[in-house]
């Protein structure tokens, strides 16, 4: 790294790096914006005696100029904390969306959400609940979040992973677990 520069501490920081590449053309040094996310947990509820799939809906509001509404359909995910596990950050994050105290959680993917950008890694994994417990609207005040609960048949879900759910890691985790239903 030839240098780093911080631009903006606050939420998200935002800082330069010109990092020292091999380059296969011969061209001058770079430098590029990285938007520091932090780390991320994404849980995708299931409930294998229902065969249902709990998804929440929540404002995002960098959707508003993008997606058909800034609401958008998502898996249960969470920022994690410095020294946090994802085993850890996920049952908070889970908990009023069905989550069945001690049942496995299952490793799935380890993976960079946007690389171009930003330096967040997600780490994906499918947990078992019980739909039927899965309703209301929740998110902690203190980060003010409005999340409506949506409980739906695994069918419906790959379904929705065709236009209705429109966010990166909430498609990838339902793809990638269609994969591991259908072996």
């Amino acid at each position: 790294m030839i240098a780093r520069e911080t631009l903006y501490r606050g939420f998200s920081p935002i800082y330069t790096v010109s990092p020292s590449l091999v380059q296969w053309r011969n061209e001058p040094e770079i430098t590029r914006e990285i938007f520091e996310r932090g780390h991320a947990a994404v849980l995708l509820p299931y409930d294998p005696v229902r065969d249902e799939v709990v998804l929440i809906e929540q404002l995002r509001i960098a959707a508003v100029d993008t997606s058909n509404s800034p609401r958008l359909l998502e898996m249960v995910a969470g920022m994690i904390e410095t020294g946090e596990s994802v085993e850890e950050r996920v049952p908070p994050r889970s908990a009023g969306r069905g989550r069945r105290g001690g049942r496995a959680l299952q490793a799935g993917a380890e993976l960079s959400g946007q690389p171009g950008g930003t330096s967040e890694r997600l780490s994906i994994m499918v947990g078992e609940v019980d739909a039927g417990t899965a309703e209301g609207i929740h998110g902690p005040a203190e980060e003010h979040e409005d999340i409506r609960v949506h409980v739906v048949g695994r069918e419906q879900a790959y379904r929705w992973v065709e236009g209705a759910i429109d966010n990166a890691a909430s498609v990838i985790t339902c793809c990638g677990w269609r994969c591991t239903m259908n072996r």
